[in-house]
């Protein structure tokens, strides 16, 4: 079985391309920080992330660098010659399913938007109306999830 699910923040802007049948594939590096054990400092794995489709085009628009993510897929290795005629081995994980999670850039994604409701089902987010009418004793709220 190949399976991964991982949570971490991006470490730069997303970047999409579009193949030549014009399929969108989205690729950014999230960080994953590592269980602390005693007398060490905190450290943090950086993984590329590799997304397809419609879901490449919203993490393109809806995601940038510092925003937290779930990611859900699988693990793929590959190799290329690069320029010296060394070969480099990679580690990617093609995902499946990207959730937006807290909030990075004060909960807006790249074009500014409020698209990090954490209720959201869709995993690409989701944006409150301003006008929405909520109970006096609803708060909304930018921190993070506490589980």
């Amino acid at each position: 079985m190949n399976s991964v699910i991982l949570i971490g923040r991006l470490t730069r802007d997303p970047e999409v391309r579009y193949t030549s049948s014009q399929m969108a594939v989205c690729h950014f590096t999230i960080a994953v920080d590592r269980p602390r054990s005693q007398n060490r400092d905190q450290s943090a794995d950086f993984l590329r992330i590799t997304v397809f489709g419609k879901q490449a085009e919203n993490c393109g628009r809806y995601l940038a660098k510092g925003r937290q993510v779930g990611v859900q897929g699988r693990i793929q290795t590959g190799s290329y010659k690069n320029r010296d005629g060394q070969t480099v081995y990679t580690t990617d994980v093609i995902a499946n399913s990207v959730e937006f999670l807290g909030g990075g850039q004060n909960g807006a994604g790249r074009d500014g938007d409020k698209s990090n409701f954490a209720g959201s089902n869709d995993g690409f987010g989701y944006s409150m109306p301003d006008d929405m009418d909520l109970p006096e004793e609803f708060e909304t709220t930018e921190d993070d999830i506490p589980f």
